[in-house]
């Protein structure tokens, strides 16, 4: 089915910002909006800074639609403008007005004559930022030194406290540098901000959207649903289980099978685990690893360069739910039985680790009907060949 594209409708737009303010994924809007496609959200979105633009609502002291085509229908019916200022209950100065700036008598449409002044009437209000250069300058300073701009807002409030032109909000920093309608910062400051988003998101939407701080993460609401029931082989969770003094080692379960293999790792560093990750996953068969899933470590950082290299896609949970990894998690435990915590993990060779992944691999298993898992993956490898 061809995905929708083109300007949203009134409705769709208040229905797109409502669900973004929530933390739901383009996916999940672009379902509701009745196959909507992502682009043309994301679009629709960056254009305000995936910030919501302010509902606008007509004054009661300007002319309705309605009272519109009341002065339209008696002009037509010979009317003078007294008698149609008297019978709207306005001044016939407000009547006189109204049919002189819409082309008069002759040329005066209702509808026309509304849009144009709905238009007329939009008075953005200017930024902060907008008329004080000393504080742009300033700002844009912190910015390029790595200052988030809640830092930058709670020194500007201590180092200027009787000094309200100095002091500015963190949400109106993020407006300015997010909306680039404003043009009072500039773009590149924006890759200067740790989230290394490119709009805004709300409080609510770190816990729902895209992982927080891990640049194009996909999440895992966006996983295939064919992972979930586990029917199909190929779908994996990973994680690090930490020792003492910082040293760690990369687990990987095999979601169907709950085969596992451990890898040695150097450091957390994002590449490091991604370089150790990316020549296990290489020496499996082929075909047998389809996606990852992974929490929300920044040892992760790195995953288009792990997708890149084995054309394995990684999801990433929400936070704080590590349920979403039960395997995963599941297994950490058991390993804690050979890598008690507080242990210095960084003595162990692959050797050593391949052996206590040999042990748990050929450990039968309840879930499994007491079949193993090493023998429930070359099932899985036999119905592949």
């Amino acid at each position: 089915m061809a995905k929708r594209r083109g300007r949203l409708t009134s409705q769709e737009a208040r229905e797109l910002w409502g669900r973004w303010k929530q933390g739901q994924t383009l996916s999940e809007i672009g379902a509701a909006l009745g196959g909507r496609a992502k682009s043309s959200l994301f679009d629709a979105l960056q254009r305000h800074g995936g910030v919501a633009p302010p509902q606008r609502a007509r004054s009661s002291q300007h002319l309705s639609a309605q009272e519109r085509e009341e002065i339209s229908r008696g002009m037509v019916a010979g009317d003078s403008v007294r008698s149609i200022a008297r019978q709207l209950g306005r001044s016939p100065s407000t009547i006189s007005r109204e049919i002189a700036r819409n082309g008069g008598r002759q040329q005066y449409r209702a509808a026309a004559a509304d849009q144009r002044a709905w238009q007329q009437a939009q008075r953005p209000k200017p930024c902060a930022l907008a008329g004080n250069e000393r504080l742009r300058r300033v700002v844009a300073e912190r910015l390029q030194h790595h200052w988030s701009p809640q830092q930058i807002a709670g020194w500007l409030k201590r180092e200027h406290q009787n000094e309200p032109a100095m002091q500015i909000s963190h949400e109106t920093i993020y407006r300015s540098l997010f909306i680039q309608a404003r043009g009072l910062l500039k773009k590149e400051l924006v890759a200067h901000l740790r989230s290394g988003r490119s709009i805004r998101r709300g409080k609510t939407s770190t816990l729902k959207g895209h992982p927080r701080g891990i640049v194009d993460a996909i999440s895992i609401r966006e996983r295939p649903a064919e992972a979930e029931d586990r029917a199909v082989p190929g779908h994996w969770e990973g994680d690090l289980i930490a020792g003492s003094h910082n040293t760690h080692i990369a687990t990987l379960v095999e979601r169907r099978s709950r085969y596992v293999i451990l890898v040695r790792v150097e450091n957390r560093e994002t590449l490091t685990v991604v370089n150790a990750l990316t020549q296990q996953i290489l020496r499996l068969p082929e075909g047998l690893v389809a996606t990852l899933t992974w929490d929300q470590g920044k040892e992760m950082a790195a995953h288009k360069l792990f997708t890149v290299a084995t054309d394995v896609q990684v999801y990433f949970c929400d936070p704080r739910s590590p349920w979403q990894r039960g395997s995963n998690e599941n297994t950490n435990g058991l390993l804690r039985q050979y890598f008690p915590k507080g242990t210095d993990l960084s003595g162990f060779t692959q050797e050593q680790l391949d052996a206590v992944a040999d042990q748990l691999n050929t450990r039968p298993r309840k879930t499994l009907g007491y079949r193993t898992p090493a023998a429930k993956l070359a099932e899985t490898v036999a119905l592949t060949d």
